[in-house]
């Protein structure tokens, strides 16, 4: 009878060992499941300078090394709204998802001006638009009091894709610049929008 018990005890702890391991391996593959496995199509769009080009190259590498730079492409002319010059962002994303493969993210860059409706205003100029989460954003220097901080806008964007909201925290990459240049004052992801990134296979 305690031969049984002990056989019986035995058994039940084995079990619960190997369950335990089960549940870490199934953990494990969620967490690697969880993380996007893709590359950046970066796509010049219309006027912008070679040096902005090449600068955003640079960075998105850090961060994406599977980025292809694409030459620089006209703006499609569905895009252009006439009665203030500028170019619709929303066309503009829409038109790289149709372009954009299985694994692939759009990204393009401008210096011309862009816009979107927002609320009540059928056009509202802005200085990027992506879709949350998905596979194409626009980012654009127009609106920029100093051209250098343009990463910024192009991380912004990018993390919208990777599924984030905008940001309380008025220091981080994600904050909502409510129609104004806020990048003088970002400075990182914050803790919490660093944290589903890294989930995600950003390497920041």
């Amino acid at each position: 009878m305690m031969r049984t018990a002990f056989i019986l005890t035995l058994f039940f702890l084995t079990a619960c060992q190997n369950g335990n391991a089960d549940k870490k391996m199934l953990d494990a593959k969620k967490t690697n499941a969880a993380k996007q496995h893709f590359k950046i199509m970066l796509l010049p769009l219309g006027k912008i300078s070679s040096q902005d080009i090449n600068a955003t190259y640079r960075e998105l590498r850090k961060i994406f090394s599977e980025t292809q730079l694409l030459p620089v492409s006209s703006m499609p002319k569905s895009a252009y709204y006439p009665p203030r010059g500028r170019y619709r962002a929303d066309t503009l994303i829409h038109w790289m998802r149709r372009l954009a493969k299985p694994g692939e993210v759009y990204l393009g860059i401008t210096s011309f001006d862009i816009s979107s409706r927002k609320g009540d205003t059928a056009d509202y100029g802005i200085m990027g638009l992506g879709y949350r989460p998905g596979n194409a954003c626009i980012a654009s220097n127009f609106r920029l009091k100093d051209k250098s901080n343009f990463f910024k806008v192009v991380i912004h964007e990018l993390g919208h894709t990777a599924g984030l909201p905008h940001c309380p925290e008025k220091t981080c990459f994600m904050r909502d610049a409510e129609g104004k240049d806020c990048t003088g004052d970002e400075k990182d992801f914050c803790v919490k929008c660093r944290k589903q990134l890294l989930l995600k296979g950003w390497k920041i």
